[in-house]
C-alpha cells in the first residue's frame, strides 16, 4: 500500500487562466508530492491580461466546505490566498480557531498585479485582526507590505521596517518578498522572546513575461514544506528555489503576463 502523502488545503479564489488561485495551488501542491484540497472563496473573470470581475462565494458555502474537508481528512498545512470579502475572512478565522490548525501560511492578497481590488478595506482590517495571529507565517510582497503598513518599501532596510510593523500587527513570522525589486531579495523576519531574527534570501532576478502567480506558488510551496516537517527558514529557501525554476522553465501562454510552470519536474 502506498504511503499517504501530507494533505495541504488551499483557501483561495478561482483563476480561470490557472496561473494563480486554487487551480495553480493544486498544481504546486502536487509538484511537492502532497495531496491538495481546495476551498474556493471567490470566482473571477480574468485572463493573462488582467482581472475583469470578482464574484465572492457565499460565506455559508465556504464554512460548510471547510467543515466537510476537516471532518474527513487530517490537514497538515493550510495556504490562504485571496479571500474576497470580510465575511469570508471571519469564516476562515473561525475555522482555523475551531480546528486549532497548524502550519497556516497566509498570503495577504489585496490587489491583483493588474490593479484590481481583491479585498475591501473592511476585509483588510479583519484579515489583520483575525488571521495574522493565527498564521505561522505571512508572505506579503513589497507592495502588499507597503499597503498593510502605510509605508514605502523599496529596499532591504524598508523591508525590515515593514516586517517590524507587521509583527506589531500580530504576525509571528513574515516573509517580505522582493521579486519586484532589482535584487530579487526576500526577507524572513521572526519575532520571539529574545527579539526579532531576520534572514535574507537572494537569487538571480529573472526577466520574464511569465510571472503570473509567483506569490501563490511561493506561499503554497512554503505550506507544503512545513507539512513535511521542514523548518521555516528551510521552507522559505526551498520555496524561493521552486519559484525560480518555475519561472525559468515557463512557456509563453496568453497575450499578457503568462503563468509560471508549476509542474516543470514533469517535463524533465
Amino acid at each position: 500500500m502506498s504511503e499517504i502523502p501530507p494533505v495541504v488545503l488551499t483557501i483561495a479564489g478561482f483563476d480561470p487562466s490557472s496561473g494563480a488561485g486554487v487551480t495553480a495551488d493544486i498544481k504546486t501542491i502536487a509538484a511537492h508530492g502532497c495531496y491538495g484540497l481546495a476551498c474556493i472563496t471567490a470566482l473571477t473573470v480574468q485572463s493573462t491580461t488582467g482581472v475583469r470581475r470578482v464574484v465572492p462565494v457565499e460565506t455559508s458555502v465556504v464554512s460548510e466546505t471547510l467543515e466537510a474537508l476537516a471532518g474527513d481528512m487530517k490537514i497538515a498545512a493550510v495556504h490562504i490566498g485571496m479571500l474576497g470579502s470580510g465575511d469570508v475572512v471571519k469564516a476562515v478565522a473561525r475555522f482555523l480557531r475551531d480546528q486549532a490548525q497548524a502550519n497556516v501560511v497566509l498570503d495577504p492578497i489585496l490587489r491583483s498585479s493588474s490593479g484590481a481590488a481583491l479585498l475591501d478595506q473592511d476585509g483588510k482590517m479583519l484579515m489583520v485582526k483575525e488571521l495574522f495571529p493565527l498564521a505561522a507565517v505571512i508572505t506579503p510582497n513589497v507592495n502588499e507590505s507597503a499597503w498593510l503598513t502605510d509605508s514605502q518599501v523599496n529596499n532591504l532596510e524598508e523591508m525590515k521596517e515593514a516586517a517590524a510593523k507587521l509583527h506589531a500587527l500580530g504576525a509571528a513570522a513574515v516573509v517580505v518578498t522582493g521579486g519586484h525589486l532589482a535584487d530579487a531579495t526576500d526577507l524572513l523576519s521572526v519575532a520571539g522572546a529574545k527579539g526579532t531574527q531576520t534572514q535574507t534570501f537572494l537569487l538571480e532576478k529573472l526577466h520574464s513575461s511569465s510571472t503570473h502567480g509567483t506569490g501563490c506558488a511561493f506561499a503554497t510551496s512554503i505550506a507544503c514544506h512545513l507539512a513535511v516537517g521542514k523548518s521555516l527558514p528551510e521552507a522559505v529557501e526551498l520555496a524561493k528555489a521552486y519559484v525560480f525554476r518555475a519561472i525559468a522553465s515557463a512557456y509563453p501562454i496568453g497575450r499578457g503576463v503568462g503563468p509560471v510552470n508549476h509542474l516543470f519536474e514533469l517535463y524533465r
